[in-house]
């Protein structure tokens, strides 16, 4: 008799192909008996006869018979079904959800009745998988038809879909929304995986969704419509919500509206964020505040409001996100317009100052204060600073607090004699502040007015900084005139002395006892000549030569030579920057910049280190990040002078470029390296500076102007032709190129020699003479045009120094070129040219001699501008 399933747990599954499971396991069982059967008889047959054959079989046919009746009644049992078998099946049985399970080939295994009943089938027949039932209704076809794709591939899914009419045929009329899902699974016995589909019905969730929706919509349409507007904030301080009467106002359109696309510092007018910024709530609260401020509209208009804010914080100090009530303070009742208008036209004017403001009491205490006040001292006082009234004080460096103690108490009497008071904030030396004290005036309190002073507030940083610059400015300036006029006077100083040295080697030969003496003069005056150059190049008037360069090239060939300087000790890194682009500069001279910088880094590691030479380019962006004052926006070369060196003290580090200042001992230095470094990168049109931390090391950083080559091309273009006052500073370079060489410098030329110094005129004198020149003297300009008159004009060149009294040399050559417009003419200087040739005609033709000159060098110049077309 068959075991009766127990329906009163759980209803009865539609289909069920695994109620028997041991059946396949007892045809086997059954074949496995019969067989063994038929070999015993086959054995047994010819050794003990018919008879006994015929007994074994029939008790076989027993034992075969009553094994298969014990086994149909359950007696027997191959693989009995587990306690868990039972609880898994009764669960799947009973579960509200439809489930279907076919195999690969779309065959049903199992149907319960929940799913029978969603689909309207009453028996075994009428089940249809998910597929046959649905592919064809246009609404579920896509959804089904992606889940069963995904099951080929071994891939579960899921999906929802919407129906005008129930699944199952009759039921009430409408539209029902069904979730479907399906995932492949392993079964024991089974070869192939078995694919799973549950079926649900979800309208009665949907209907609860679409109802809390409806009521989400109406809050929030009784939100946009409210008579107030409303934001609400993130921690970032981006909108995230924004209702449509605020949007209204401020003029934002709320179709194109995106959450945290739009800042509060857009909608903020003026210094209103430093207001609602100075609110904070304390770790793990919330804090409510009332704030007057202006917001901005779309069309740049100020809407006075009052904020109801409300902030919070995690419990870690965290802020959180914000919600406020935004009351519109330009509306209400016309009784109070004036009033109101009065309240709005006082709060904009007390937030919209630049200064900044707080009322005190006779404590000191802040009473009140407007934006601008918490915007400054941000890092000092908040709103709770306000609200508890904390002494003012505590934002004034402490040394100056006695200061503003005795400023409050002359306002307590309102005297009107009160000094500003000039401090530092507390925590920040580098900020510089100017506090004023006002008394409150005669009858706008009283006795029991909370307000005893005024106090105005204003941020110096940037005035200090300019006075310091310009204060720095003046003493470079002050100090490169000095330097520039001691080494122009001692420039005609040493040109007599070389002269002279020169004249006397002529009548000496080296066997006489005083050649080496008068070889002795002229060494000394060759290197008081360089320290001269040294001066020249701090005050700005030395002779450059510059030419483009690429400073990839320029460092590759200097640093063998750095790696020399700088010894073993010490390790020697140059990092060239990729595609530098091309600068102007001194070959000469921007080496000799590298050298000094490379030979204090190696003065600076006396242990051994690492020194580091780095180029890159930076734009005028990148410039603006460095926070270099001085230096102009724009596009430069850098180059990076590193060292990790014992580094510079502050109080020495602002004198480093001064002239004749040094830390080093009596002997080993003159002071001028730095400050020559500082005069070449700023005739050049660059800047350097300086960072350096005691202990840690020091950069030196030097900012190229970077050269372009068009405007190169345009200088080109407007270059007058060989010869004239652009070709003349090339003089020098030709006679010192040709100085080696043996040429004839004698000439029979009529010269006019013009300069003050006695000195160096009669040294010139005699060295154009002893040449064969015809030269004649003159000790001013004004003197040289006499002579020239009374000569007739007959003067072939013209040697005359740029700076005399009366009359100039570039004003004499103008005066020449009046009666005789192709004068030759030679400039002698201790200055560059381009410190007088700015001034000069863009035609005239002349030659320029640096001084201290040697007789060689002055024979060399007047001959090449003599041969000159």
């Amino acid at each position: 008799m068959a075991r009766q399933p127990r329906g009163d747990f759980y209803p009865l599954p539609i289909v069920d192909q695994n109620t028997r499971p041991g059946a396949v396991t007892r045809l086997i069982v059954f074949i496995v008996v019969l067989t063994g059967a038929a070999i015993v008889f086959g054995i047994f047959r010819e050794r003990l006869g018919d008879p006994f054959l015929l007994g074994m079989l029939g008790v076989l046919a027993m034992i075969g018979v009553g094994y298969l009746f014990a086994t149909a009644i359950g007696f027997v049992q191959i693989a009995p079904r587990s306690t868990t078998d039972e609880l898994s099946k009764a669960f799947v049985d009973s579960t509200p959800q439809g489930l279907v399970v076919t195999d690969t080939k779309g065959r049903v295994v199992y149907a319960n009745k929940a799913y029978g009943d969603m689909t309207g089938a009453s028996s075994a027949a009428d089940i249809r998988t998910v597929e046959n039932l649905l592919s064809d209704v246009p609404e579920a076809s896509s959804v089904v038809y992606r889940i069963a794709s995904g099951l080929r591939d071994g891939i579960a899914g899921d999906g929802e879909f919407r129906l005008s009419q129930a699944i199952r045929p009759g039921s009430e009329p409408g539209a029902r929304w069904y979730r479907v899902g399906a995932r492949a699974f392993n079964a024991p016995g089974q070869r192939q995986p078995l694919l799973a589909w549950q079926l649900d019905d979800i309208s009665r969730e949907r209907a609860e969704q679409e109802r809390f929706f409806l009521d989400l919509q109406k809050a929030i349409d009784h939100l946009d419509h409210a008579p107030a507007g409303f934001f609400a904030a993130d921690q970032e301080g981006r909108v995230t919500y924004i209702n449509a009467t605020l949007a209204e106002w401020l003029g934002i359109d709320l179709a194109s509206f995106t959450p945290g696309a739009i800042a509060l510092t857009e909608i903020v007018a003026g210094d209103g964020m430093a207001l609602i910024r100075s609110v904070r709530a304390d770790p793990g609260t919330t804090r409510n505040a009332v704030i007057d401020l202006d917001l901005e509209t779309t069309t740049g208009e100020a809407l006075p409001v009052r904020f109801m804010h409300r902030v919070s914080a995690s419990r870690d100090g965290v802020a959180g996100p914000s919600r406020t009530i935004v009351l519109n303070r330009a509306e209400g009742e016309d009784a109070s317009a004036a009033l109101r208008a009065s309240e709005v036209r006082f709060t904009r004017f007390f937030n919209s100052t630049p200064m900044a403001i707080a009322g005190v009491d006779l404590q000191g205490r802040i009473v009140r204060t407007n934006a601008p006040f918490l915007s400054l001292f941000a890092s000092v006082v908040d709103r709770d600073a306000v609200d508890h009234k904390v002494r003012l004080d505590t934002v004034i460096h402490e040394r100056d607090r006695q200061a503003f103690a005795a400023a409050l108490e002359k306002a307590r009497l309102r005297q009107a004699d009160i000094a500003p008071i000039d401090t530092v904030l507390p925590n920040n030396e580098e900020r510089h502040i100017r506090f004023y004290v006002n008394a409150v005036a005669e009858g706008t309190g009283g006795e029991g007015a909370e307000e005893a002073a005024i106090v105005y507030a204003v941020d110096t940083t940037e005035q200090k900084a300019l006075e310091g610059q310009m204060a720095q400015s003046q003493k470079m300036q002050a100090v490169g005139q000095l330097a520039g006029g001691i080494a122009h006077d001692f420039n005609n100083v040493l040109t007599a002395i070389i002269m002279a040295s020169d004249l006397l080697l002529t009548n000496h030969r080296p066997s006489d006892p005083s050649f080496p003496d008068i070889m002795n003069i002229k060494q000394n005056a060759n290197r008081a000549a360089s320290l001269v150059r040294q001066l020249l190049a701090f005050s700005r008037k030395q002779t450059l030569r510059p030419e483009v360069l690429n400073l990839t090239d320029v460092l590759a060939d200097l640093r063998m030579l750095l790696a020399r300087l700088v010894g073993n000790q010490i390790k020697l890194k140059v990092d060239h920057g990729r595609d530098l682009w091309p600068v102007k500069v001194d070959i000469g001279q921007f080496e000799q910049v590298v050298v000094n910088l490379a030979v204090n880094a190696r003065d600076a590691m006396p242990e051994g280190g690492e020194l580091t030479v780095r180029t890159k380019n930076v734009t005028a962006e990148e410039a603006k990040a460095y926070g270099y004052r001085e230096m102009v926006a724009a596009d430069y070369v850098l180059v990076e002078v590193e060292d990790d060196g014992t580094g510079i003290p502050p109080e020495v580090l602002k004198k480093i470029f001064e002239p004749f200042f040094t830390t080093k001992e009596v002997g080993k230095g003159t002071g001028l390296g730095l400050s020559m470094v500082y005069g070449i990168i700023k005739q050049t049109g660059g800047f350097i500076y300086c960072d350096s931390e005691v202990g840690r090391g020091t950069t030196f950083r030097i900012f190229l102007p970077r050269h372009v080559a068009e405007a190169a091309a345009l200088a080109e273009s407007q270059t007058p032709e060989p010869g004239d006052a652009a070709q003349g500073p090339a003089a020098p370079a030709a006679a010192a190129g040709k100085a080696d060489a043996v040429r004839d410098l004698s000439g029979s030329a009529t010269v006019l020699l013009v300069e003050d110094e006695d000195a160096v005129r009669m040294g010139g004198v005699r060295a154009l003479t002893s040449r064969g020149y015809t030269v004649h003297e003159a000790s001013s300009g004004v003197e040289a045009l006499e002579i020239y008159a009374e000569l007739e004009g007959k003067v072939d060149i013209v040697v005359s120094d740029v700076v005399m009294p009366e009359m100039d040399g570039p004003t004499l050559l103008g005066e020449l070129r009046k009666l005789r417009p192709d004068i030759k003419f030679v400039f002698v200087s201790g200055y560059a040219e381009d410190a007088f040739a700015k001034n000069l005609p863009a035609d005239a033709k002349f030659g320029f001699l640096p001084k201290p000159f040697s007789l060689k060098q002055l024979a060399t110049v007047v001959k090449e501008v003599l041969e000159k077309d």
